[in-house]
């Protein structure tokens, strides 16, 4: 056999044997919806590496421009969501960008939140995403960034938010009332009045979260139990914060369901109504938990 005959053989060889190797395999296509993974424990912090074993969906977002008060201007543009179920509850990790922390609580501030939204009842038709309608409710569990300063330490005083202002003097921390602690718990309610009036949104927590029903725009109210959990935790661009809820009833690999989004910028001043959101987004699992 020719020389060169044998090198182009040689030659052709060497090619299909490096061409497959060289190939890479196609990427998976992107998430159409949130998809939850099954895991034996759930995690409670952003950080923890069993997020990884979830696909991260992200899903755009809007103004809330539906109902007062709203807003026209796009302030946070995307949502970052992983979830994870141990077969009784559900954890999702929401992450995303945020320039500055917002946890403070006066009336000159307004905190970052997020919320996550599911329909009371899984049905072969959703209620509207825009906070469910009557008769139909949807339930929801929302974190705040003031909240979670609370509950990772500072205190929710005036001289704790303000440790540089100056306190003259509260009627409640009189000596006087030190030998009476009913009469001095009995004046310092006085200057808390939604403490002393039993409102579940004011006052120290335990949990950075709450669950939340409604029938609609302007129904919204606390659930009757609030079980949920949560974490904030800020990244070098924003929030990732994981909230953790009972697993809807009734959804398995073969019933899916939907869940809605939602941010709130402090720094823009939404709060309430004015927020970003997002429609309905599939819902579904994966494997058998």
């Amino acid at each position: 056999m020719p020389r060169s005959l044998r090198l182009t053989i040689l030659a052709v060889a060497a090619a299909a044997f490096l061409i497959p190797a060289c190939r890479r395999p196609a990427p998976p296509p992107p998430l159409t919806g949130v998809e939850l993974v099954s895991v034996a424990a759930l995690p409670s912090d952003p950080e923890d590496s069993v997020w990884m074993t979830a696909a991260e969906f992200t899903a755009a977002l809007l103004p809330q421009d539906l109902v007062e008060p709203r807003t026209l201007q796009l302030t946070t543009e995307t949502l970052r969501v992983r979830a994870v179920t141990d077969g009784k509850d559900v954890a999702f990790r929401l992450e995303w960008s945020d320039a500055s922390p917002d946890d403070l609580a006066d009336p000159s501030h307004f905190s970052d939140a997020c919320a996550v939204q599911l329909p009371a009842k899984i049905e072969p038709t959703i209620p509207a995403p825009q906070m469910g309608e009557k008769g139909r409710p949807v339930e929801m569990t929302f974190w705040t960034a003031v909240w979670q300063a609370t509950v990772d330490g500072r205190g929710d005083s005036i001289r704790a938010i303000y440790p540089n202002a100056a306190v003259d003097h509260y009627p409640f921390q009189s000596p006087a009332l030190e030998k009476d602690p009913a009469a001095q718990r009995e004046m310092a309610a006085r200057y808390a009045p939604a403490l002393a009036l039993g409102n579940r949104m004011a006052g120290p927590r335990d949990q950075p979260v709450q669950d939340l029903i409604a029938e609609g725009p302007g129904t919204i109210h606390p659930a009757g139990s609030s079980d949920s959990r949560g974490c904030g935790r800020r990244t070098p661009d924003g929030w990732a914060v994981v909230i953790t809820r009972r697993l809807p009833a009734g959804l398995s690999p073969e019933a899916g369901s939907q869940i809605a989004l939602a941010v709130w910028n402090g720094a823009h001043r939404e709060v309430g109504a004015r927020k970003m959101r997002t429609g309905w987004i599939n819902l579904t699992m994966r494997g058998t938990p």
